[in-house]
């Protein structure tokens, strides 16, 4: 067990925070006994859109998740800025408040996927509803329609963060290789025309990105950032997510968001690189492998670019929608 960790246990007994420490507690037992890892999952249509089993086996569980009105939902299609846009939340919230969580409790225990079970794991449901944290951050890859309800009946508030396509493939696939709950990625050509055919978890990125969207202009309550922007004036765009959550960070705290934030920073960062995590082989690729826009042009050749862009053409055809793929 890492020393943060227990420290951080030792410290929560006879706590409030004995909720939180529990399932880091056993997550770092789990890592200990270097469980075998499974074979890696197939897709298979769910409800219209692919997924894997890891992310439907507690369905009925997840669609009766009792949202709070003061829930922040982080929404995002795989690989878009989930781990980003969450830790910049956490810090907003929680880096005065709670210090000693940026140091001993890993990003992705502070704000849980909803959707994800895997066995002999605790559940992201069951995480979040043990989260002692007001408000609780919880983020999701799930399409706009599979949201569950309460969601939308408790009027909480959504963060969604949208990539450009060409960079999003790119980065799915050096996530697929490294990451034994995806599917096999095969080759860059495989996989991206797989991309193409929206045969990835969680659908294709069109209608996530879409659907997503046209949400924003019904629902109030959806703030939609681009992975582009953050990358161009990270500061900016963390004072566009405060005026949306009606936070006033100080001068002071604010600095401290963006340093703590850039992509080095946090590649660096043990509790928010996803290194504890025994699915996930970093020495295949990092799971914060480069972090930048355009990416994409070390991966497409001119013919895959050219096909890609009359694709998009036919399937992104909504003005409003707008994505760089350079900046």
């Amino acid at each position: 067990m890492e020393t943060g960790l227990n420290d951080y246990w030792l410290m929560c007994l006879g706590t409030h925070h004995v909720l939180a420490a529990w399932p880091i507690f056993r997550i770092s037992i789990l890592i200990l006994i270097q469980m075998q890892l499974p074979p890696r999952p197939t897709l298979f249509d769910f409800h219209g859109v692919s997924m894997t089993r890891c992310f439907t086996d507690n369905w009925d569980n997840v669609q009766n998740f009792q949202a709070r009105p003061d829930d922040i939902l982080i929404a995002t299609y795989p690989k878009g800025g989930t781990t980003w846009v969450s830790y910049i939340l956490d810090q907003l919230y929680f880096g005065k408040m709670c210090p000693e969580r940026q140091t001993s409790v890993p990003l992705h225990e502070r704000v849980p996927f909803l959707e994800i079970c895997i066995p002999s794991l605790p559940t992201g449901k069951d995480l979040a509803d043990q989260l002692p944290t007001t408000p609780r951050l919880i983020k999701t890859h799930l399409p706009v329609q599979l949201v569950p309800k309460s969601f939308w009946e408790q009027n909480c508030r959504i963060v969604y963060v949208a990539r450009n396509a060409k960079d999003s493939a790119v980065s799915y696939f050096h996530f697929g290789r490294m990451n034994h709950v995806q599917p096999e990625p095969g080759d860059w050509s495989t996989f991206l025309q797989n991309f193409i055919e929206g045969k990835m978890v969680f659908g294709p990125w069109y209608d996530h990105v879409n659907g997503w969207w046209k949400k924003k202009q019904a629902y109030s309550n959806l703030h939609y950032m681009f992975y582009e922007d953050l990358i161009e004036d990270s500061g900016r765009e963390i004072d566009k997510l405060c005026s949306f959550l009606g936070l006033s960070p100080s001068p002071e705290e604010r600095e401290k968001v963006i340093t703590g934030s850039k992509f080095d920073n946090m590649k660096q960062n043990k509790m928010a690189n996803f290194s504890s995590v025994p699915m996930m082989d970093q020495k295949v690729s990092p799971f914060m492998r480069k972090g930048k826009v355009g990416d994409w042009k070390n991966h497409f050749t001119v013919a895959q670019s050219e096909e890609f862009d009359e694709d998009y053409k036919r399937k992104m055809k909504d003005p409003t929608l707008k994505f760089r793929t350079d900046i």
